[in-house]
């Protein structure tokens, strides 16, 4: 089958990032990258539950901590916890794209519907200067990043347009072409911060986005070279033979 009609198989709510929450040591490392601390106020939208705001609030003492999302039995969830651990953050039942984010200074931001995006995107230049996003994967689209660590990505009001989509790629690895260690590398980077402790396909997961991350770079001629490399030939027989996944068409646009 095509790449595009693998996807179709998946769960909708697991290509949304819908049912995926993040490991503590996650939280913990994006709160790190983008110095969170005493004097920020944080929202995290689409929080699922309570666990980052926990981490927040009592290991990087910000001033307020509040969670938006608009599952309403994860809410509810999530507010028992907070209420029976006394846990000082505030958790809301609210679509993002309604939410008041005026005061805020640092918004983790996880979500890869292109019409969300777009919208909080424009939202999101409202806010007040030096404010920072923190987006996974991919920055906020058409700007630079101000700070990357991949697949931790930080946008700063207010936001640096880019160029075009091969200017914000190669900023986004900080390099001046694309070639399959790069690809590796960076695919590895995110599979490690997705993964929990019990998961079992980091392998696959990480061929996969090797193999996206290079085909996207060669779309936008931003490959170090014209010619494919052996490995990303090896890796597309694996995916056809093993997975019946077909990544080749793509090489033919």
């Amino acid at each position: 089958m095509k790449f595009e009609e693998y996807l179709e198989t998946l769960p909708k709510n697991v290509l949304s990032g819908e049912d995926v929450q993040l490991p503590e040591k996650t939280f913990r490392e994006i709160f790190k990258f983008v110095d969170l601390g005493k004097d920020d106020v944080f929202y995290h939208l689409g929080c699922h539950d309570e666990r980052g705001l926990q981490i927040a609030k009592e290991e990087f003492k910000v001033k307020t901590a509040t969670g938006i999302d608009n599952n309403i039995e994860k809410i509810k969830n999530a507010q028992n916890i907070i209420n029976e651990k006394d846990i000082d953050v505030k958790i809301i039942h609210q679509n993002i794209q309604e939410s008041n984010l005026s005061d805020a200074t640092v918004i983790l931001f996880w979500f890869t519907d292109e019409e969300i995006i777009n919208e909080m995107t424009k939202k999101f230049e409202k806010l007040k200067p030096e404010a920072r996003i923190i987006t996974i994967w991919g920055p906020l689209p058409n700007y630079l990043p101000n700070k990357v660590n991949f697949p931790y990505i930080i946008n700063k009001i207010p936001f640096q347009k880019a160029k075009n989509l091969q200017e914000q790629l190669l900023a986004i690895f900080g390099v001046k072409c694309i070639d399959f260690v790069t690809a590796w590398e960076f695919a590895e980077r995110y599979t490690k911060s997705m993964s929990g402790s019990e998961i079992k396909n980091d392998r696959f997961l990480t061929i996969l986005q090797t193999l996206i991350i290079w085909i996207n770079a060669k779309e936008l001629g931003v490959t170090c070279t014209e010619e494919i490399p052996e490995s990303i030939r090896t890796y597309i027989g694996i995916m056809k033979m093993h997975f019946d996944i077909d990544f080749e068409y793509l090489l033919k646009k």
